[in-house]
């Protein structure tokens, strides 16, 4: 078993999947993945937490090591449609990794193959979400656009969703909160949730539940003021009960007692999330959020109404609404 510290040490240290399980051998294939597994183990998310940022990164890289030595090349994702080449990481999640390729898009892969289903879900999800947005083409900017699917996969292997990118210019709400420590203006804050509050409405509407609506799910393009809500890996139909959870993520009281995820758990875990990057002055918002995360699912407001209710509430704050430039402080 591996410490945090020594699995740290041999990921960063490896210049090449040679170097952290030694030469390309079909005969040592169960030793190399003992290994991974060992160190996977020490540095998942799930493990070291969501502020282990480091851990998360050698997580991340420990996968795609492991990837190119199982192929002996670099890693090659394809479907019945294409082949998509990995380059860098982009991002770590919950559930899967996201990596740019050298095309257009990025690929999302789950690291477990055992949690195939959740990507599954999150396909079926973005489908539901395309096919509603065909009809209200006005609510399409605020969700991620399915490229390619893997598609069913032999056992062992992993899933993954081809995406349209959504990197430049983009950062994450994460990003957003760490570049503003001491918590955002609530004039800064009013357009993001406003957009925000469209994403969820609009996926209500087409009758499902994100049900991980945390700051690393949140997409933020401060020059152009655009907001996507990413991570639909957790996502249900209204009233179901979550395919899992994930410990880095807190939720609502009602998915801890085991109960069906419906609409007013987006709404509690967005007003989390808004107490969690507001300025502590910010009282007339802040106020707003708590009223919008009872422990009572059944006396939180709806998603919709709340358009309207956070529109008043702003206008009342602020007066007559005008575009307000953000940007990352230099060097975030």
């Amino acid at each position: 078993m591996f410490t945090r510290q020594e699995a740290l040490d041999l990921v960063e240290r490896a210049r090449s999947a040679a170097d952290l399980f030694g030469p390309v051998d079909p005969a040592r294939r169960h030793e190399v993945r003992r290994r991974y597994r060992a160190l996977a183990a020490v540095l998942h998310p799930d493990r070291v937490g969501p502020a282990d940022t480091r851990a998360h990164a050698a997580s991340a890289e420990l996968t795609r090591l492991h990837d190119e030595w199982r192929r002996g090349t670099s890693v090659e994702l394809r479907t019945p449609r294409a082949a998509y080449r990995v380059t860098d990481l982009h991002a770590v999640g919950s559930v899967a990794n996201v990596y740019r390729t050298d095309g257009p898009h990025v690929v999302k892969v789950v690291r477990n193959p055992a949690l195939n289903p959740l990507l599954h879900g999150e396909w079926a999800a973005l489908d539901a979400l395309d096919r509603f947005t065909r009809a209200h083409r006005w609510l399409r900017p605020y969700y991620p656009r399915l490229v390619d699917r893997s598609g069913e996969v032999a056992r062992g292997e992993r899933a993954f969703t081809v995406l349209e990118p959504l990197v430049d210019g983009f950062v994450t709400l994460a990003d957003v909160r760490r570049a503003f420590p001491r918590g955002l203006d609530g004039r800064d804050w009013a357009w993001m949730h406003r957009r925000l509050l469209r994403a969820i409405a609009g996926a209500h509407r087409a009758g499902l539940v994100h049900g991980a609506i945390v700051a690393e799910n949140v997409l933020v393009h401060p020059e152009q003021h655009g907001v996507v809500l990413a991570g639909w890996s957790f996502a249900v139909e209204d009233g179901q009960l979550p395919q899992a959870t994930s410990k880095a993520i807190a939720y609502p009281p009602e998915v801890h007692g085991g109960r069906p995820v419906t609409a007013a758990t987006d709404v509690h875990m967005a007003h989390a999330l808004m107490l969690e990057v507001l300025a502590d002055d910010e009282t007339r918002q802040r106020t707003f959020a708590r009223w919008c995360t009872q422990d009572d699912p059944e006396r939180r407001p709806d998603a919709v109404d709340l358009l309207t209710e956070y529109d008043d509430l702003i206008e009342d704050l602020y007066g007559e609404r005008t575009f307000r430039p953000f940007a990352l402080p230099t060097g975030a």
